[in-house]
């Protein structure tokens, strides 16, 4: 918004010309998340535990530790991580662009699905919210939309094709089974991040490492001159998805705050599900659908630790794990939920370096 209304006195006032920079407007909507997040966040907190009077359910068959140190701590703080996020991209973003819009509308959506989850547990005090099937169909429709939208504002072939990493000349014509695939990964990422969301600050610091490295994805490929530079594929537009990128860094190192050991309020459903699929959106629109599954590698190993859990299970009756996801195999495994969490952290990192290396090896 504020980078409309300065355009016209963008050659008389040095602050209206700053607000062409995308880079200093990205720096803007990450500190405005922050700062929001740090005023409401605890009077957020005190209005969440005043009408969750038991708090978030805890899983009767999870680990043991969490009925006595998790019981009673409000959910649903993704509310603040995406009002912050939602504001700051929108008073710091061309509100002209389209892809800004179509990765905002489906984050929003994700997390009014995550929302009315995160209410149906509360209301019935169970761990049990949507069914799955209906969590998936709902989640099928705002992906898809949002796939189509994306495919549309797309220049062709980029548009339903599928970049590889690494390999500079490679695009795997994907057609009309696109939006399909597209829609696989929003979801996907989606609910991996959900299943990652276990432990206190678990999940938020890898969804924030992910968005920087996208962050730097999209304002690159966005870039003609950078992207040509080094051999990627340009898309034209992708670049205002930075703002977005930095806002939920923002949003998210503000909730950090509050859901730092001992958590003082859960994210919930609200806000990993709609975190995870704007995760999902920014790598089909940045055309690094792959990277994403790289980067954000700690999310998927967690996914398919439940896979293989459940799969083996059915067949034998056993467990490959102590308990699914992995972090809570860790937890039976008697380490200690800082050390789960930072050494997951440290794996992230890592794996973010991996994503970052793979944009100048061609």
């Amino acid at each position: 918004m504020l980078f409309l209304l300065a355009r016209p006195f963008a050659d008389q006032v040095v602050l209206a010309n700053l607000l062409r920079y995308l880079t200093f407007r990205s720096a803007a909507a990450c500190m405005t998340a922050l700062i929001l997040s740090l005023m409401f966040g605890a009077p957020l907190i005190r209005l969440l535990k005043s009408v969750q009077r038991q708090g978030q359910p805890i899983r009767p068959d999870g680990p043991e530790s969490h009925l006595l140190t998790k019981k009673g701590t409000p959910t649903m703080g993704g509310v603040l991580i995406l009002s912050t996020l939602a504001l700051s991209t929108l008073l710091w973003a061309d509100l002209r662009n389209q892809y800004v819009w179509a990765v905002l509308l489906l984050t929003m959506g994700f997390g009014a699905v995550g929302f009315v989850d995160d209410y149906i547990k509360l209301s019935k005090a169970s761990f049990r919210g949507l069914s799955g099937r209906g969590k998936l169909v709902v989640q099928a429709l705002l992906a898809g939309g949002a796939s189509i939208w994306i495919m549309a504002i797309t220049r062709d072939p980029l548009a339903t094709g599928l970049a590889v990493p690494v390999f500079k000349d490679v695009l795997i014509p994907l057609g009309l089974a696109f939006p399909l695939f597209a829609m696989f990964v929003m979801i996907g990422a989606s609910n991996a991040v959900n299943l990652t969301d276990g432990l206190d600050g678990l999940a938020i610091v890898p969804t924030i490492i992910a968005a920087g490295v996208f962050g730097l994805i999209a304002y690159l490929v966005g870039n003609a001159n950078f992207a040509n530079y080094l051999k990627l594929n340009e898309v034209p537009g992708t670049g205002e998805l930075a703002v977005f990128c930095s806002a939920l860094i923002g949003a998210g190192l503000g909730f950090l705050w509050f859901n730092a050991p001992p958590a003082r309020v859960f994210m919930g459903d609200t806000g990993s599900l709609a975190l995870g699929g704007a995760l999902g959106a920014v790598a089909v629109a940045t055309k690094h659908e792959i990277v994403l599954a790289i980067v954000g590698g700690l999310f998927v190993v967690e996914t398919v630790s439940v896979i293989i859990q459940v799969f083996w299970f059915k067949r034998t009756g056993k467990r490959v794990f102590l308990m699914a996801p992995l972090h809570h195999h860790f937890e039976k495994k008697g380490w200690a939920e800082p050390t789960i969490v930072i050494r997951f952290w440290i794996v992230s990192m890592i794996l973010a370096l991996i994503g970052l290396a793979t944009l100048k090896i061609r």
